[in-house]
């Protein structure tokens, strides 16, 4: 059995195959364009996917080394993202169905991402905790099986990534902001400025508006010069509350269901002081965690197959009259 699997949600084209035998191929297709711009622009993105995604795709089946007879499903993200990018790579997987007389099946980005820690590693036979922590979510998930999810914690406003990105911008850093933060925060004071992580009525939700907008306050009371001085000391100090917050909630959880697993999943898990910070609360607290290698950890098509795979073994395929969901929730 393999899974070719298709992902276009924002501004990566991925394509990978999955098979009995693991992950054979895993391409990814970035759009630097969207840098000058300082965010993502979804026209833009829409029309890169269309230019990368045949190319992509003949890539994974050339580093497979498998043709499209021995395909035996198309998986594809189907939400949530950007609409117009969903589009390219759900039309195009519709498409191959058609043509190879392949069943489809819609992948949710989001348990994409939950799979991510087990495209090279068997899913926990427990029960676990998941932090979801990306561009778009921040989710605290309890997985009882694979597809059986319960939501523990969301985002009440701003997704941690899409944080990152903003103090980012306001400190005039460039895009994407959590890679620039995380490299010059190294060096940096990261108590330089103290940062109150918010109170929340759900003490597994979380809420990064107030710490940003902390942050923004801050600078305007700065001189130019100040600014420029302590510009990777303000990086830091986000940083460093921004990791903690999402590691005090989410080792809370662990502790308060008495779960012993947790994965952290998401582009944000590529952050180097997070990695640090959990493995150094996992000895403490004899937490297992597990954090995917970094390019599977941001947006890739690995994830997607392997998601597939799961689903194409339940026999739970998709109609091809399946439509793009921007806003799908896990």
């Amino acid at each position: 059995m393999n899974i070719l699997a298709i992902e276009t949600s924002c501004d990566e084209t991925s394509a990978a195959i999955y098979g009995d035998d693991g992950l054979l191929a895993n391409e990814i297709a970035s759009q630097l364009i969207h840098q000058k711009y300082g965010g993502v622009v979804p026209e833009l993105a829409s029309r890169a996917h269309v230019r990368n995604i045949m190319p992509i795709i003949d890539a994974a089946l050339t580093k497979a080394s498998i043709s499209k007879e021995t395909i035996s499903a198309i998986a594809v993200t189907y939400g949530p993202g950007l609409v117009g990018s969903i589009l390219v790579g759900l039309n195009f997987a519709k498409a191959l169905a058609l043509a190879w007389n392949k069943p489809l099946i819609g992948i949710n980005h989001i348990e994409g991402h939950l799979f991510s820690n087990f495209v090279n590693a068997k899913f926990p036979e427990e029960p676990f905790i998941t932090l979801i922590v990306s561009g778009g979510h921040t989710l605290l998930v309890r997985v009882n099986a694979p597809g059986q999810y319960q939501i523990m914690g969301t985002t009440k406003d701003d997704a941690a990534g899409e944080a990152f990105d903003k103090v980012a911008k306001m400190l005039n850093l460039g895009y994407p902001g959590g890679p620039i933060i995380d490299k010059i925060s190294q060096r940096a004071d990261a108590s330089y400025l103290r940062l109150s992580k918010p109170k929340m009525d759900n003490k597994f939700d979380f809420s990064f508006s107030g710490i940003k907008t902390a942050v923004l306050y801050f600078i305007k009371k700065l001189a130019p010069e100040e600014l420029e001085k302590h510009r990777a000391d303000i990086a830091a100090s986000f940083q460093s509350t921004a990791v903690n917050f999402l590691i005090d909630r989410s080792f809370s959880l662990v502790d308060e269901i008495g779960l012993k697993i947790l994965s952290v999943v998401g582009g944000v898990a590529c952050n180097s002081l997070l990695r640090k910070r959990l493995a150094e609360r996992a000895l403490s607290e004899n937490v297992r965690v597990l954090v995917p290698p970094p390019l599977l950890c941001t947006d890739n098509a690995a994830m997607i197959a392997r998601a597939g795979y799961f689903k194409y073994q339940k026999g739970n395929f998709s109609p091809l009259s399946i439509s793009p969901d921007p806003s799908l929730a896990l």
